[in-house]
């Protein structure tokens, strides 16, 4: 029986977008949808020149804004798959924005082949929805969880943010009962994270935003909240309803291979590589320009670190003496527990989870 470090998964960064939120410091282009049919056909160039035959069972269209490639584009891009790999009971998420789609559209991408929808809502409030640069109001993003389920989708994420201005435990509450009521199966929840070069940078939006005590608190009654509607945590920013979790995302927090196609996509083969942020040289050139990141990753502490980011933790025996020292102290400090021979966070611990593995490590 084939392990699951032999399979592989593939993400596919598609770079359109209509207007960049000013959040957002992913890689995107705002008016270059011309260039769409281009983009395609270079990523099917990559599909093919990768493809070795190799096992492929989760494949993820993230951006950026993949919805906006038509359902067409996505199933050439998916049967360029089909045909370079051995693709087997494959999860195949794509992230969709409310404003690009409605029941028409969602059921051809359901014919093409993708089982698993992302829809990018934020948040249920509409001034929040407005500050945070949306082109959708709540009331589209609720319709468009429902058109999904008309499209004949089972298993549907939704984004959510945390930290964002104006949120109260109040309206956070309003919008996770909202959230809750939905017919979904999954919820990412990100904490705000203001960066450089990006226009709330430029705006000074810190001022405006909960504080990280704030936050904190946030973060607290949205964890527990959730787990009373069903909504498991298995991961610091990921909850499901059994049997829902994202496979693909736990590919990157429990080192299985996955191959990233696509401007400022990354890949974990063996090595680490990545692609420029760039459009014109992924389309122009014949196979993907790729830089390595890491030649031979430390995997015996990225395992300890990633692993730590699953509800699930890691087995005692990764840790050496000196690391379980550091452990015991956390688990005093309620920020850690351990059940039988396993190490993980508490809901507390995943809110400080960086400085507590930089002791740690």
């Amino acid at each position: 029986m084939i392990s699951a470090a032999d399979t592989l998964g593939i993400y596919i960064h598609v770079p359109f977008c209509l207007r960049k939120c000013p959040y957002c410091d992913f890689y995107s282009c705002e008016n270059r949808l011309n260039e769409r049919n281009a983009y395609v056909q270079a990523v099917c160039r990559n599909i093919r020149y990768y493809g070795d035959g190799r096992e492929v069972n989760t494949i993820y269209f993230g951006g950026g804004t993949p919805s906006l490639l038509s359902p067409e584009s996505i199933a050439e891009i998916i049967h360029a798959i089909e045909e370079s790999f051995s693709v087997i009971s494959p999860e195949i998420t794509m992230e969709v924005n409310p404003a690009t789609v409605m029941t028409e559209k969602l059921t051809r991408y359901r014919k093409a082949g993708v089982n698993r929808i992302s829809i990018g809502l934020q948040d249920l409030q509409n001034d929040s929805l407005v500050s945070l640069g949306r082109l959708h109001t709540a009331e589209q993003g609720i319709e468009t969880v429902y058109d999904a389920v008309k499209a004949g989708f089972e298993n549907i994420s939704c984004d959510l943010m945390i930290g964002i201005k104006d949120q109260t435990q109040e309206r956070l509450e309003d919008t996770l009962r909202q959230l809750t009521a939905l017919p979904i199966t999954h919820i990412s929840a990100y904490m705000l994270k203001i960066e450089d070069g990006t226009p709330y940078a430029v705006q000074d939006m810190k001022r405006y935003v909960p504080d990280e005590d704030e936050t904190a608190e946030l973060y607290l009654q949205m964890v527990s909240y959730l787990s009373e509607k069903g909504f498991s945590q298995y991961e610091i920013s990921n909850f499901a309803k059994k049997g829902f979790e994202s496979r693909h995302n736990c590919r990157y927090w429990k080192l299985l291979p996955y191959l990233g196609i696509g401007p400022a996509s990354h890949s974990f083969m063996d090595k680490r590589f990545y692609v420029p942020s760039d459009l014109d040289s992924f389309i122009k050139k014949e196979h993907q320009e790729t830089i390595v990141e890491e030649e031979f990753p430390d995997i015996s502490e990225e395992r300890i670190m990633l692993g730590l980011r699953l509800s699930e933790g890691i087995p005692v025996s990764w840790l050496d003496k000196e690391q379980m020292r550091s452990v015991e102290y956390f688990i005093k400090g309620g920020f850690m527990k351990k059940i039988l021979d396993r190490i993980c966070f508490t809901p507390k611990g995943f809110l400080v989870s960086n400085a507590i593995l930089c002791e740690i490590l």
